[in-house]
């Protein structure tokens, strides 16, 4: 079980991982051990309630198919059960991210001091950039 929440909790048997051979650099341990992990999760499918499931199939995330199914390729560790933790980890924070609500923008107003500030700072860069015309040689 991998705890979402307090509430929430997603079984293992909901996940499906598979090992698949790691891509780049490497040496030759590479080309014949399979330590990257392929995660795939189906959303629909799957026991969470419908208020995760709606965020995950809202968010304009590359990982998240257009079947509704988060494809995670974990290969940063050498080792297959770390790779395993990681992307587990990174599922697990996918989905905690949409659980959490933003707090509304409240937009403000800038103050006529911090204004004046600004402009009086453009209007002496522009000075100084004006004295950096060319020289008159003085008729010489």
């Amino acid at each position: 079980m991998f705890a979402i929440s307090r509430a929430v909790s997603l079984r293992e048997s909901e996940v499906e991982l598979n090992a698949v051979r790691s891509q780049g650099a490497g040496g030759q341990n590479v080309n014949k051990v399979a330590t990257a992990i392929h995660l795939r999760f189906d959303i629909a499918a799957s026991s969470l309630p419908d208020f995760y499931k709606n965020r995950l199939l809202q968010l304009k995330d590359r990982r998240i198919s257009s079947e509704g199914v988060v494809v995670i390729k974990a290969q940063r560790f050498r080792t297959q059960e770390k790779n395993r933790e990681d992307a587990i980890v990174r599922l697990v924070g996918l989905i905690r991210s949409v659980g959490q609500t933003q707090k509304k923008r409240i937009p403000t107003k800038a103050s006529k001091n911090s204004q004046k500030k600004r402009m009086d700072s453009k209007t002496k860069r522009g000075s100084t950039k004006a004295l950096r015309g060319r020289v008159d040689s003085g008729g010489y």
